[in-house]
């Protein structure tokens, strides 16, 4: 395995996680091994957990402070391993959260964006909340911002941005922005810092490779990792086949709208990983029964296809 370097540690692919759960809507520890192994059999370069496809919100903070432990353990330093679990509404709450979270061996604490000020506050109002939050957290974290688009998206200002990248704590920012030329405002904004982007959006992914971004972070990593893996490591090198793949992924992506994270669980259950495809923030009684797990199956099956095509 390649040595990482600080420039390095936060570059890459990185799946966010889910959580398994059986039937009974418990935590399915089993089937959590399955999955880090099957996220690292696949070349990931790091994992994000506790985030929002972990259904950070509906576990208890104990539950989440479980699950990362494990996944630390599981991992064993084979790839970083960042998590979140930020989901308090008070200060000093969300203080308290995060940093029992840090504490749980992982990398990387991820704030989320929509915690540092309510829908009708102002911007400065987040650099504010966000500067309170990082004085309180542990130094020898790392620290970085996703912008979760539950309960509701909030955007990173360019001055949030810019803070973050002269704070010297920042290294990594899940962007969903969905916009090639946000992002180039923000690759601009950080431009020799610590901070890294990790773009969340198929769609825009091999633009923003292009334009200086350093990873990916997003829903279809639970599907065909390899694939993305394969195109941030070889999208300069073999560009003919990097358009192909990523044409193959922009579309494949448009999945996500097809009832997730219930149909990456159901997948996840199909190829062995899960024993189960319930979900705590959304209910899956319907999910078999309707033509979502057939759509998935044809993009997968259009995946190996690819894959053939990469010899991977």
């Amino acid at each position: 395995m390649q040595e990482r370097t600080e420039a390095t540690k936060y570059t890459g692919v990185w799946p966010v996680m889910l959580t398994p759960f059986n039937e009974r809507r418990e935590i399915d520890w089993p089937a959590l091994e399955k999955l880090v192994q099957w996220y690292l059999n696949a070349g990931v370069h790091g994992l994000f957990a506790a985030c929002q496809s972990s259904e950070m919100f509906f576990l208890s903070d104990d539950e989440a402070r479980k699950v990362v432990r494990f996944i630390v353990q599981i991992v064993d330093g084979r790839v970083p391993v960042v998590a979140s679990g930020h989901t308090a509404t008070g200060t000093s709450q969300q203080i308290n959260q995060l940093s029992a979270m840090a504490l749980t061996g992982i990398d990387g604490l991820i704030l989320i964006s929509n915690r540092l000020a309510q829908a009708d506050e102002s911007d400065a109002q987040v650099l504010s909340g966000l500067q309170q939050l990082t004085a309180a957290l542990p130094e020898a974290i790392d620290l970085g911002i996703y912008e979760c688009p539950y309960p509701y998206k909030r955007l990173l200002s360019d001055e949030v941005i810019a803070w973050c990248a002269n704070s010297g704590r920042y290294t990594f920012i899940k962007d969903t922005s969905c916009s090639l030329p946000v992002m180039e405002r923000r690759l601009r904004l950080s431009e020799g810092s610590r901070l890294h982007l990790a773009n969340a959006n198929s769609q825009t992914l091999l633009a923003s490779l292009r334009a200086g971004c350093q990873a990916y972070s997003g829903v279809m990593a639970n599907f065909h990792p390899e694939l993305y893996v394969w195109l941030f490591e070889n999208w300069r090198r073999e560009p003919q086949k990097a358009g192909q793949l990523a044409d193959y992924l922009s579309t494949a992506a448009l999945a996500e709208n097809l009832d997730y994270p219930v149909c990456a669980k159901f997948y996840q259950q199909q190829i062995g990983n899960f024993s189960a495809y319930a979900c705590r923030s959304r209910s899956s009684q319907s999910y078999a029964a309707s033509f979502y797990p057939e759509a998935i199956n044809s993009m997968m099956r259009l995946g190996e296809a690819v894959k053939k095509q990469l010899s991977l």
